[in-house]
C-alpha cells in the first residue's frame, strides 16, 4: 500500500465519520420540527424492523407539526406504538390515514440534555477520527519498516494525517457549536 493510498483512505474514513455524525444530529430534537427527527425510527412491520422512512411519508406541515402517512394503512399502529415508545417524548395521534405529531415546547433542562448527547455524539466522532489516525501511523510505520518509502515520506505523510486529524476534528466541533445553537434558540 503506497503512502498515497493510505492517506486516501484515512481522508475517506474521516468523512465518513464526519456524515455520521451530521445524520445523527438530525435526529436530535430541536425546537422545529423536522421530518429527520424521526425518519430513522425502527418500526417493527412485515416481521422485520424497518425504518419510518421506508414505511411513510413524512411530512412537517407547520414548524411544530409533523405528519406521517403510512404506504400501508396497515402499519399504523405499529408506527404510532413506535413513536410512542421512541425516547423523544412525542405523542403521536391517528387521524383516518395520517399520524399527526404535535411537538411539544422544549423546557430548558430537556435542551440541555439534548445538547448534553450531541457532545457525547461529537467525543465519540473524535474517538472515531484518532482512531483512524492511528491506524494510519501504524501503516506508515510498517511501510517504513518494509523499506519501500524513506524515512522523510513517511513523516511528510505522518505530517499530513496529523494536519487531516485536525480539520476533521475542526469539522466536527463546528458541526456541534451549529447544533447546539439551533437545539438553544427558542
Amino acid at each position: 500500500m503506497t503512502i498515497d493510498d493510505i492517506l486516501l483512505e484515512t481522508e475517506e474514513k474521516m468523512l465518513k465519520t464526519e456524515e455520521h455524525l451530521v445524520s445523527q444530529f438530525a435526529g436530535v430534537r430541536t425546537g422545529k420540527a423536522s421530518p429527520s427527527l424521526i425518519d430513522n425510527m425502527h418500526v417493527e412491520a412485515y416481521g422485520s424492523h424497518m425504518r419510518l422512512k421506508e414505511l411513510a411519508t413524512i411530512t412537517a406541515p407547520e414548524s411544530r407539526m409533523l405528519m406521517v402517512q403510512p404506504f400501508d394503512i396497515t402499519n399504523i399502529k405499529a408506527i404510532e406504538k413506535a413513536i410512542q415508545s421512541s425516547n423523544l417524548g412525542l405523542n403521536p395521534a391517528t387521524q383516518g390515514k395520517f399520524i399527526r405529531i404535535v411537538l411539544p415546547d422544549l423546557s430548558a433542562e430537556r435542551r440541555q440534555e439534548f445538547v448534553k448527547i450531541c457532545k457525547k455524539m461529537t467525543e465519540e466522532g473524535r474517538v472515531a477520527i484518532r482512531t483512524e489516525r492511528r491506524q494510519a501511523m501504524e501503516l506508515l510505520k510498517k511501510a517504513k519498516a518494509d523499506g519501500g518509502v524513506s524515512e522523510d515520506d513517511v513523516e511528510d505523510a505522518e505530517a499530513e494525517t496529523q494536519k487531516l486529524t485536525d480539520q476533521y476534528i475542526k469539522k466536527l466541533e463546528d458541526h456541534l457549536a451549529h447544533k447546539e445553537k439551533e437545539i438553544l434558540t427558542v
